[in-house]
């Protein structure tokens, strides 16, 4: 049961790291697959399709083991950036990076939602906008008179 457990929670993570941030925005890839084994988990031994003492047990195992790995993620950087992921820098002195919001799977539509939800009405304002870990936005204004332009031509 523990290994099917670990089985489960490693593909579950997987699964999550794979998904677009926004998918599950407010947490990291970790916790929801935490919250999403535990809860189906959970309601099987609840309505008695699985054993009751072995859940109990693989599900102690999976907390156990979510433990173990956010305890190391906090010393260990590279493997936080494996199990949590990491900011994705989508605006840099008032400029798009295209292949980043590519890869943070949004559109320009989307960045622009974001920064007026931010009372942000010119994108020539942001220093450094990113899609951080758990899918929200973040951003970094330039100082008050240095707007940055929208685009450049070179």
């Amino acid at each position: 049961m523990c290994v099917r457990a670990s089985v489960i929670l490693l593909y579950a993570l997987i699964l999550c790291r794979l998904m677009p941030r926004r998918a599950f925005a407010g947490s990291a890839a970790i916790d929801i697959a935490l919250m999403i084994i535990v809860g189906s988990s959970l309601s099987r031994a609840l309505t008695g399709n699985a054993p009751l003492f072995m859940t109990l047990w693989g599900i102690g195992f999976i907390c156990a083991l979510y433990i173990a790995l956010t305890a190391l993620a906090r010393r260990r950087e590279t493997f936080t950036a494996l199990i949590k992921g990491r900011a994705i820098l989508v605006i840099e002195d008032g400029r798009i990076i295209e292949p980043a919001l590519r890869r943070a799977q949004l559109g320009p539509n989307d960045v622009a939602e974001h920064l007026r939800l931010n009372g942000i009405e010119d994108i020539g304002g942001v220093r450094q906008a990113r899609v951080e870990r758990n899918g929200s936005f973040s951003f970094v204004r330039n100082p008050r008179g240095v707007d940055m332009p929208a685009s450049s031509e070179d």
